[in-house]
Parts: C-alpha cells; structure tokens; sequence
C-alpha cells in the first residue's frame, strides 16, 4: 500500500518496486479506479464474456487481472473504488482467481498487488463507511508513506536536472541547467502539486527558455516567484518583533551586569 498526496509519484514508485522485483520481466498494468465509471469498472478488472452486455466484444475481453498474470497490477487511487466492488476485489484476493463479468468459469490468476491511496482509510472506515475494513486489512500487508515535495527541499535539485535532462531527449534540444537563483526561488515554494508540479513547471520553463542555457527565475510561473515574495514579506513583522525581543534581552543584560558591579545608583534609576 502507497500512501501520499497526489502527485508525489506513487505510480513510479510502484514499477520501480516491480522492475526490482523477479516479476519484472512480466506485465506491469496500472487501473486508475477513480477515473473509470462505476459500471464499467467490474468488467475492466475482471473482463467479461461474449453477449455480457450491449456492446460487447465478440469472443469477450480479458480483464486488468488476467492481463497482469505473473506480473503487477497497481490499483492507483483505490479509496474511490466502489464500495459494492470492494467484496469482490477482497474475494479475488484471497481466492486468486476471477470470473469475467457473465461468465461462470473461474479463471487462476497469480498478481501482486501495489494499491495506492492520497486518502486516509482509516477515516474512510471509521467515519464515511466507504470502504471495507477487511479490505484494507488484505492490502495494508506492507505501508509506505511517500513524503510531500515540501518535506524534502534537498531532491528538488535533482529531480529538476532529471525532468531537464528528459526533456532534452525528447525534443532534441541541447541540455539545459537550473540557475542557482531559479533553484533558491523553487526551494522555497510549497509545491501543493509535488513531484507532479514541479515537471509541468520544468517542462514550462524549459521551452521558455528558447536558447539559454540556463533555467532563470525569468522563466518560472510568476505564482511561484510572488509566492515566495508574499512569504518573505510575511515574516518581516516577526523578523522585527525578534529584533525587538533582542534589544530587550541586551537591556536586561546591560542592567544585569551593572547590578553585578553594585551600581546602587542606576539600578534605582533602571526600575523608576
């Protein structure tokens, strides 16, 4: 189970988890269960049948399940699976096997499962009853939590030269390298989109950036820049009461320090 906010990269790190994996020669299938609807997501997992329902393929479909066989099927986004098709995923899992949507045949089917949620299930269980506590005991074998951009600064260096160098490739375009200045400005934004936000940004500033050889603040979303200003302009008020605390801090010591040499005189003169 991957746990995180939405674009901390989640996908990735599950074919990564599969490409170290001795299934790696095998399918990887990724099934977005949010963006498929509801009355096609049963039959997108588990198949289907000939003459299954108007419109049918002849000869039928397999499913993302029979698909994956021998390989992964990462579940991304599995808090916003139905909950009525949540017993029957459970039933797959612990059976290992399937039956295509108007079949009755159950076919054996050998996957590993990486789901992925930005949710808390926890809460889903406990409080919206939206998602089946057995379930979630049945994935939540093994939990990693992907922490937030935000949380870690130090990567943001290199994921951009990464997302530039791929770039690169891509369009042929010669390399290019974030500016010392352009990556202070970035370190210090939130990035409430993450990993996922940061490649549109560098993707942006990349072709903004025409035949410079380097990223410029110049080229990044004016939001991020004027974040960052609005930011520092938010802690002037607190830069200046420390400022205050610390003059008042070196009177007491100055009055401390008199007091010490028995200044009688100004120590009076102090508390008046």
């Amino acid at each position: 189970m991957l746990l995180g906010e939405s674009g901390t990269g989640k996908e990735l790190f599950a074919r990564a988890i599969h490409n170290e994996s001795a299934r790696k020669e095998r399918p990887f299938v990724a099934i977005n269960c949010a963006a498929i609807p509801k009355e096609l997501i049963n039959a997108e997992l588990f198949g289907y049948v000939e003459g299954a329902f108007t419109g049918a393929k002849k000869g039928g479909s397999p499913g993302k399940f029979e698909v994956a066989d021998g390989g992964t099927l990462f579940l991304d986004e599995i808090g916003d699976m139905p909950f009525e098709l949540q017993a029957t995923l459970l039933r797959v899992l612990q059976e290992k096997e399937v039956i295509r949507v108007g079949g009755h045949r159950a076919i054996p089917v050998d996957v590993r499962i990486i789901a992925a949620t930005n949710k808390n299930l926890n809460e889903e269980i406990a409080y919206n009853s939206s998602f089946r506590s057995d379930l979630y005991y049945r994935l939540n074998v093994f939990a990693i939590e992907l922490i937030p951009l935000r949380e870690r600064i130090g990567d943001i260096g290199a994921l951009s030269a990464y997302f530039l160098h791929q770039l690169s490739v891509e369009s042929g375009l010669p390399p290019k390298e974030l500016s010392p200045e352009a990556l202070k400005v970035l370190e210090q934004y939130t990035w409430h989109g993450n990993i996922r936000e940061l490649n549109n940004v560098m993707e942006r500033a990349f072709y903004l950036s025409d035949r410079s050889a380097a990223i410029m603040v110049a080229h990044l979303p004016q939001y991020i820049v004027h974040s960052n200003h609005n930011q520092s302009a938010e802690r002037q008020p607190h830069l200046a009461n420390l400022a205050d605390a610390s003059r008042s801090l070196d009177n007491i010591k100055e009055i401390k320090q008199r007091s010490d040499d028995d200044d009688r005189e100004f120590y009076i003169q102090a508390l008046s």
